[in-house]
């Protein structure tokens, strides 16, 4: 491609995933964040939950000083503390349905204008239908929340048997789903990550032109599918991770299914954001070499589309 990427997207990295000692909503947070906000390669920065308010003031401060767009990741708050969206216990339903609402107000607090989120775990064929109900449920509630605030939604789909064995899931089922919010939520959509894509054993074109219409964001990174292999499942390695399942080659094949399906196109009023979603899995790797690791992948990436 001869043209720059920033024609066509936006530029971020999930904040929470590269630098994981802050996955808690703790840790060293302004100072990672400053760290993104100061390279101009990202347009973009993903971030979870931040327990303390005075923490979350200043990362908005380093956000608007530094010209950033910001998105807010829930998907911490609901694995960590095993909270289900579709349980079927619906105290537990509601309990999530709490916290993501908490998740809406500090989105507001950070000036982000959607919020990311997961599915619970499938619960097999028998209880699969009920499950989506409790799913719809939640989320025409949280929709409605979140409306009011000027904040959209948008669930990330993930493996269903492999390691996060969430119900959402395969791409014809997620975007059955997201159809069905968006009859009353218009702005609610889908996250596809390409590190998810062998987990759930799809492949690009196919799987993004199911999800055409329902794509709001995308994640690119790796991941391993053969068990026992170190890395196995959901861990987002560096690309060109041994045993890892996508590099250059693979990347370039996702970008071009990008264009091919319409999410990258030149002149689009807003441009559609794309996400590194990468991970140090050793104690040799550090953040700041993963974020290396991908942006030259990246870049080597686009010169080949």
């Amino acid at each position: 491609m001869d043209k720059h990427w920033n024609n066509f997207c936006t530029m971020s990295v999930v904040h929470f995933m590269a630098f994981p000692n802050t996955i808690k909503g703790e840790g060293p947070i302004v100072e990672t964040v400053t760290q993104i906000a100061e390279d101009p390669f990202f347009g973009g920065i993903e971030i979870g939950w931040i327990k303390d308010a005075g923490t979350r003031a200043r990362v908005r401060s380093i956000i608007e000083q530094s010209h950033l767009k910001v998105g807010f990741g829930g998907q911490p708050t609901l694995l960590l503390q095993q909270l289900n969206l579709n349980s079927l216990d619906e105290a537990a339903r509601k309990k999530a349905v709490a916290q993501m609402k908490a998740n809406v107000d500090e989105a507001v607090e950070l000036g982000a204008k959607r919020v990311a989120f997961l599915s619970g775990k499938d619960p097999g064929d028998k209880d699969r239908p009920a499950a989506l109900d409790a799913l719809v449920k939640s989320m025409l509630e949280i929709c409605g929340y979140a409306s009011d605030k000027g904040i959209a939604l948008t669930c990330e789909t993930f493996d269903r048997d492999v390691d996060k064995a969430c119900l959402i899931g395969p791409s014809d089922y997620a975007a059955e789903f997201s159809r069905i919010v968006r009859r009353d939520y218009p702005d609610f959509g889908l996250m596809y990550d390409l590190s998810h894509m062998p987990l759930l054993r799809e492949q690009a074109e196919p799987a993004l032109t199911l999800l055409r219409d329902e794509l709001v964001h995308i994640h690119v990174g790796n991941c391993v599918t053969t068990p026992g292999a170190p890395g196995y499942g959901d861990l987002h390695p560096r690309f060109g991770w041994p045993g890892g399942a996508n590099d250059v080659a693979e990347l370039t094949e996702f970008i071009r299914a990008l264009f091919k399906v319409g999410y990258l196109a030149e002149g689009k009023q807003e441009r559609p954001w794309v996400g590194f979603e990468v991970k140090p899995q050793t104690e040799e790797e550090t953040p700041e070499l993963i974020i290396a690791n991908a942006k030259r992948t990246w870049q080597e990436a686009w010169s080949r589309v």
